[in-house]
């Protein structure tokens, strides 16, 4: 179902989001009303939406939207680490720091560097810099933080 709104709440959404997408705010703005286990399956429902998406630009050729999607997939999956840990998750730099903590309790160094290169992937997002070869690169790191991203969560949730 498509939600339509006026133009003066679309533009009012805008201004309040500051810069961020405009269904990332909303999303957050519900989630704020929801108990954590809610907002954890929120987030995780989010996850494969963006993944579903990505895949389907990545397929018809729009890398530069692919790899916002595949960032949105990392990020609601980080989203939902945050929310089972009770850590802060509502900018650019609190994706860094998350990721930070991870690596120091994981010591998994390509949490680190997956993490960079999936930042890199936004990235091309505004600047469309990436060939498909660099691209193809990337997107395999999406896919192998993504396995490390579930699987911490997965064995988070058994404790």
């Amino acid at each position: 179902m498509a939600l339509a709104l006026s133009p003066m709440i679309t533009e009012l959404l805008r201004e309040l989001a500051n810069g961020r997408d405009i269904e990332e705010f909303i999303v957050d703005l519900v989630a704020e009303r929801l108990d954590t286990q809610r907002r954890v399956e929120l987030y995780l429902r989010l996850h494969e939406d963006y993944l579903r998406a990505a895949e389907e630009l990545y397929n018809k050729g729009d890398l530069a939207q692919a790899g916002e999607k595949y960032w949105g997939a990392v990020t609601a999956l980080l989203n939902a680490i945050d929310e089972s840990r009770g850590w802060e998750h509502y900018s650019h730099r609190d994706y860094d720091v998350i990721i930070g903590r991870l690596y120091k309790e994981t010591k998994d160094k390509l949490i680190l560097t997956n993490f960079s290169m999936v930042k890199r992937l936004q990235a091309n997002f505004y600047h469309n810099f990436m060939d498909r070869e660099e691209f193809e690169a990337h997107r395999e790191t999406v896919f192998e933080l993504i396995g490390k991203l579930r699987e911490f969560l997965k064995n988070l949730n058994k404790t």
